[in-house]
C-alpha cells in the first residue's frame, strides 16, 4: 500500500513518499475560464502560476487554500487528482493510498471535514491528520518525548503555527493569518508608492525571495520589471535587501508579538525547557537571510534552524505516517 504525507499550503503544496522523499512541491494554484456560466479548469500547480498577472480576460489565478483554510474544495478536489496523477497514483490506484494531510494548529472538526471531502473526491483509501506543529518538528530530526517540550516556529505563505509540545501534546500554542503572502502584498505597496513602478504577485515574490533580507547593511540588488504609474507605459526599477528591509520586518515583528504571547503561557518548567532548547524555525519564510539571528536577538533565545525549512512539515508528516508509534501518539484517522 502507497503511503503519502500531503502538506496543502496556502501557496504550494508538498508530498512526501516515504522511501522516496519529497516527490512534488508546486503551487496549490487553478487557472480557471468562465465560459456560460459553467466554470472550466484550464492548468493546475506551476503552469497556472505562471499564468498570474498574464491570463486572458476570462481566466482567474485562484487558490483553493486560503490562510489554511480550504475556500475552494471544487477545485481542490481536481488538483489534488493532479498532483497524485503526477506521482503516478491516478485515481484507479488511490483506493490503496494511505495519505497523511497535516492541518494548522488548533484545526477543528469542519476543517477535517472539508479534507475527507477533498480526499474521497480523489478515491483516497485511507485518511489520517496530525498538526503542523509536530511535523515540523519531527522533520527537524527532533525526537519527541513526553518530558522534554520544545518550541516550533512554522511560517508559512498564508499562516504561522506556534506552539511549545511534547509527545504528549500541544501545552499552548495558535495558528495566525500572518506570513509570506502578507510581505508580498507590501512590497507591491512599497513599489507603487517609491518606485511608481505597479508590479504582479510573482515578481513581489521575486523580490522577497532574491533580495529581502534581515541582516544588517545586506545591500543584494535586482531590477524589477512592470509598468509606469506615471505614463502607463512598461518600466523597471531596481530594488535592493535595505529599501524592502521594512516591508519583512513589518510582518515578522508581528508574528513575533504571538510568539511572545504563546511564550507567556507556558507553565514555568516548560519555559526553561524551552529556553535550553531553543526555538525550532519551519516554514517557507524561514529561507529568508538573516532571519534566524533576527528573531534569536529579539527574543533572546537561540534559534535552531533547517537546510530544508520549507519541507519539515511534510517529512515530518512522512516519519509519523511510517512509525507506528508515532502515528498512534500523533495523528487521527477517519
Amino acid at each position: 500500500m502507497k503511503r503519502l504525507a500531503i502538506d496543502i499550503g496556502s501557496g504550494s503544496t508538498k508530498i512526501y513518499m516515504p522511501g522516496c522523499g519529497v516527490v512534488l512541491s508546486e503551487a496549490t494554484c487553478v487557472a480557471v475560464e468562465e465560459d456560460g456560466g459553467e466554470v472550466i479548469c484550464k492548468a493546475f500547480g506551476d503552469r497556472a502560476r505562471a499564468l498570474s498577472g498574464k491570463a486572458a480576460r476570462n481566466t482567474s489565478i485562484v487558490n483553493p487554500v486560503k490562510e489554511g483554510d480550504i475556500v475552494h474544495p471544487e477545485l481542490l478536489a481536481p488538483l489534488l487528482a493532479y498532483f497524485l496523477d503526477k506521482v503516478e497514483i491516478p485515481r484507479r490506484k488511490a483506493k490503496n493510498c494511505e495519505a497523511m494531510f497535516i492541518l494548522p494548529c488548533g484545526a477543528g472538526s469542519e476543517l477535517r471535514e472539508k479534507y475527507l471531502d477533498v480526499a474521497y473526491a480523489c478515491g483516497i483509501g485511507r485518511t489520517y491528520f496530525t498538526q503542523t506543529p509536530f511535523a515540523a518538528v519531527l522533520g527537524h530530526n527532533v525526537t519527541l518525548s513526553e518530558t522534554s517540550p520544545v518550541f516550533i516556529l512554522d511560517i508559512g505563505y498564508g499562516i504561522t503555527n506556534i506552539a511549545a509540545l511534547s509527545l504528549d501534546g500541544i501545552i499552548s500554542g495558535l495558528s495566525v493569518n500572518l506570513g509570506g503572502g502578507n510581505i508580498d502584498v507590501e512590497i507591491i505597496d512599497y513599489m507603487a508608492e517609491n518606485c511608481r513602478l505597479k508590479i504582479g504577485t510573482l515578481t513581489a515574490e521575486r523580490i522577497k525571495n532574491n533580495v529581502g533580507s534581515l541582516l544588517e547593511d545586506d545591500n543584494k540588488m535586482m531590477v524589477a520589471d512592470g509598468r509606469s504609474l506615471d505614463g502607463g507605459t512598461p518600466s523597471s526599477a531596481a530594488v535592493n535587501s535595505s529599501q524592502i528591509e521594512k516591508c519583512v520586518s513589518l510582518y515578522v515583528d508581528k508574528i513575533l508579538e504571538y510568539v511572545t504571547l504563546v511564550m507567556s503561557r507556558l507553565p514555568a518548567e516548560v519555559a526553561s525547557a524551552v529556553m535550553h532548547g531553543g526555538i525550532y524555525l519551519s516554514g517557507g519564510l524561514a529561507k529568508l537571510d538573516g532571519i534566524g539571528g533576527y528573531i534569536s536577538a529579539k527574543l533572546g533565545i537561540a534559534v535552531n534552524e533547517s537546510e530544508e525549512p520549507a519541507l519539515c512539515s511534510v517529512i515530518g508528516g512522512g516519519m509519523i505516517l511510517s512509525g507506528d508509534h508515532l502515528r498512534a501518539a500523533l495523528a487521527t484517522s477517519e
